[in-house]
């Protein structure tokens, strides 16, 4: 026989591979195993609390950094809000150093008395446990949500029968507080020097509303901390038919709405050229003198 023939009666030659086992062998029920047993995939119902896990901590995670859910209670943001609208909040831009401006929508916590007759319902254990993950709107938070009218450093009046003013600029407010209502009639005031870190804020509706100019008998003379403000209120989520962002009216951005901040550059730079004038004048006094 030829060197390297071989009969029909001869075993299969075997083709080592991973210490001799056959590669792509076949089980007794003819399954390709590659010699080895297939790990069996985990069951969905032992996985489904891992899911569950990952995703309430992903929603604590978002309710703490990123958006929150709030519930309006009350008809004082009219017609921007509706009562029972859920408004979704960012939080993010606060960590940032991201400070609220005029015109935004905010939501911040009562800065005491404010809230102290309003009675807050009592929630059950799921909504609790919903409104801590950030998955349902806070029923224990006394919270507030107010417009932005005036920052730190602003001059805020309205006289009877008159528009509110910020730094000498007159709002055209038309476009956003409820239909059929003054500027401030049932509640005229200032002018008021809004401190800095500190906000002015006015509830669209403002006939319904117990906003600053209500609470100026109190710390901060109706002006509420920065430090209390939760976030910006960004957009209705629910519901779906009222589904809206929240953007700034463009009455807040009108030329010379910034005067006030705009006096500081300029007042440095008078101070910073003066030192220079004086020198420049001495020494040219100086020199006539030596002549």
């Amino acid at each position: 026989m030829a060197v390297g023939a071989r009969s029909g009666h001869d075993e299969p030659e075997d083709r080592p591979s991973n210490g001799g086992i056959p590669v792509d062998a076949e089980g007794d029920d003819g399954s390709r195993d590659g010699g080895t047993a297939q790990r069996k995939p985990r069951s969905f119902w032992k996985e489904l609390p891992i899911l569950i896990g990952i995703a309430l901590i992903l929603a604590l995670l978002i309710k703490t950094f990123l958006v929150q859910a709030f519930s309006i209670p009350s008809d004082s943001m009219q017609n921007t809000l509706q009562r029972g609208d859920r408004v979704l909040v960012d939080k993010l831009t606060p960590w940032f150093g991201s400070e609220p401006e005029r015109g935004e929508v905010v939501v911040f916590h009562d800065p005491g008395g404010w809230l102290e007759d309003t009675a807050t319902p009592e929630p059950n254990a799921v909504q609790k446990f919903l409104s801590f993950i950030g998955l349902m709107p806070s029923a224990e938070e006394k919270d507030l949500i107010k417009r932005v009218v005036a920052v730190g450093g602003d001059t805020v009046q309205c006289k009877k029968n008159g528009p509110v003013t910020v730094n000498g600029k007159a709002l055209d407010d038309k476009s956003f507080i409820f239909e059929g209502n003054s500027a401030c009639d049932d509640e005229p005031f200032g002018p008021i020097k809004v401190p800095e870190g500190r906000i002015w804020v006015m509830g669209d509706h403002r006939q319904n509303s117990l906003d600053s100019r209500y609470h100026q008998e109190l710390p901060g003379q109706g002006t509420v901390s920065t430090d209390e403000v939760v976030g910006r209120a960004i957009v209705i989520a629910w519901p779906v038919n009222r589904w809206a962002t929240l953007p700034v009216p463009s009455t807040f951005d009108q030329p010379g709405l910034n005067a006030a901040a705009a006096v500081v550059p300029g007042a440095l730079g008078v101070a910073g050229a003066l030192p220079l004038v004086f020198w420049r004048r001495r020494r040219l006094t100086s020199g006539r003198t030596a002549g």
